[in-house]
């Protein structure tokens, strides 16, 4: 059989893998290989959070290729270069991949196609991230959609979401001659493994998202439209990041939710199905808007009032230090876990955006850095829709009071204390906003701020009123 190069990105699984069963279906050989080029991410090279996650996914794809008789190879350089390479040593006939949609990486792959095409190889390329490629939906009159509803009626009305399908038990080996770079050479797991905390938390690879889908269906989605919001619960499905990383197919989660379908989790099933929608909206937006990773996508913002950052204003919100205790909490999560809830993830963002009035790109940063589940088309979706400036953006006056907020979705405080230990010993109605009571605060939690870095009732003024110069 000859062989193909089966080149992995961000799909590190083996079922419903389309590039690695169009190698097999064609009659090849297929040679794993994952090239490790950071630089060729552009402005966006992977956090750290995303590195140390990638490190074990990347184990992981290994441990399962070889127990089916294969093996990974991982190779570090310029993509082109490498593959150049891995076609020279391989005598390969033939390269399949499965696309990614980043705004540096989708023209790479492009001309790599087409030079690799020219020189008589078989090229091709598959979508194994999305329910629909990103140019698939347009408007009547042919533009994007920049409202999501309409987009997900379409969506909805086009749904043709593959089966999925599993990997075969046995796969050809790989000649003992072919070299892989050991993966402690990509230097990708942090050397002071500041991370040891997220493993308590996540079990990156594919094992690991089926465990989490079966998790959800068996748990969360009961109830999953009203808990969805409560940080205190266990209430979403927390198979973001595997879906980042490509460890399961978006078609597999809905398999496995509609095979447990009835009648009383069908409107939390729905209410799913809709949150992975929003995942495809912001593809859509990525791959339509490729320059909103860095600006804003209304331009009416360009000239924005903006606050100036104080630089230690902007790291007591990054370390959880801003005396106002749910948004401690998240980034606190965040530091910990790698990971932080949706609802705070949109609560800290309207903190640093309305209250602090400081540019959501230094969010977005900080997640980007932070989050195992950084990822582009997510992370610009969400943090232009919290400040006003991207699609289907929330109205100006939306501020989130973090106050209410926390009463509301947290409301014993148990999420507060749990991530604001120092906390704990403080009433519930105290914890909301502690310094209310400076008195009680320093005698139960003198480590904490007595007061937030902004005046929450000064922040959300000053916001309103650029806003309102700006215009609605």
């Amino acid at each position: 059989m000859p062989n193909a190069l089966v080149w992995f990105r961000h799909d590190l699984r083996l079922d419903d893998n389309p590039a690695l069963r169009a190698a097999l279906d064609a009659g090849f050989t297929p040679v794993p290989v994952y090239i490790h080029a950071p630089a060729e991410e552009g402005e966006w090279v992977p956090g750290a959070a995303s590195n140390a996650w990638l490190h074990r996914s990347l184990a992981s794809l290994d441990a399962d290729l070889q127990a089916r008789g294969s093996r990974l190879l991982l190779r570090q350089g310029k993509s082109a270069a490498v593959l150049e390479i891995l076609l020279e040593q391989t005598g390969a006939e033939a390269v399949f991949w499965n696309r990614k949609y980043e705004p540096a990486t989708q023209p790479r792959d492009a001309a790599l196609k087409k030079a690799l095409r020219e020189r008589g190889l078989q090229v091709e390329s598959f979508n194994a991230s999305l329910l629909f490629e990103p140019w698939d939906l347009a408007t009547q009159q042919g533009t994007p959609y920049k409202v999501f509803t309409p987009f997900w009626r379409s969506a909805l009305s086009q749904w043709r979401a593959p089966s999925p399908w599993d990997a075969p038990d046995l796969l050809p080996p790989i000649t003992p001659a072919l070299y892989s770079e050991p993966l402690t050479d990509l230097k990708l797991a942090p050397a002071l493994g500041w991370d040891v905390g997220f493993w308590e938390e996540w079990t990156p690879g594919e094992a690991g998202a089926r465990e989490a889908l079966e998790v959800f269906i068996d748990g969360a989605l009961n109830g999953y439209r009203n808990d969805r919001d409560r940080p205190d619960r266990v209430g979403t499905s927390r198979i973001s990041p595997y879906l980042h990383f490509g460890e399961i197919a978006p078609w597999r989660i809905v398999a496995g939710l509609e095979r447990a379908r009835t009648a009383a989790n069908s409107a939390d099933m729905d209410g799913y199905i809709r949150e992975l929608g929003w995942r495809e909206f912001a593809y859509h937006l990525l791959h339509h808007f490729p320059q909103t990773t860095t600006q804003n996508l209304n331009p009416r913002f360009e000239h924005f009032d903006w606050a100036k950052v104080d630089a230690s204003a902007l790291e007591a919100w990054q370390r959880g230090r801003t005396g106002v205790p749910i948004i401690d909490a998240g980034l606190r999560e965040l530091w910990a876990t790698g990971y932080m809830h949706n609802r705070v993830r949109m609560i800290v963002a309207s903190y640093l955006t309305k209250h602090l009035r400081y540019h959501w790109s230094h969010g977005a940063r900080w997640f980007w850095d932070t989050l195992v589940d950084a990822d582009l088309a997510n992370n610009t979706l969400g943090w232009q829709w919290v400040a006003g400036t991207g699609a289907d953006a929330a109205p100006y006056f939306r501020v989130f009071n973090p106050v209410t907020q926390a009463e509301k979705f947290d409301p014993k405080g148990s999420y507060i204390a749990r991530w604001v230990p120092e906390l704990a010993p403080v009433p519930v109605p105290l914890r909301f906003a502690p310094w209310q009571k400076p008195d009680v605060l320093a005698a139960l939690a003198p480590g904490y701020p007595r007061h937030p870095v902004v005046d929450l009732a000064a922040g959300r003024e000053g916001a309103l009123d650029a806003y309102r110069k700006t215009g609605d």
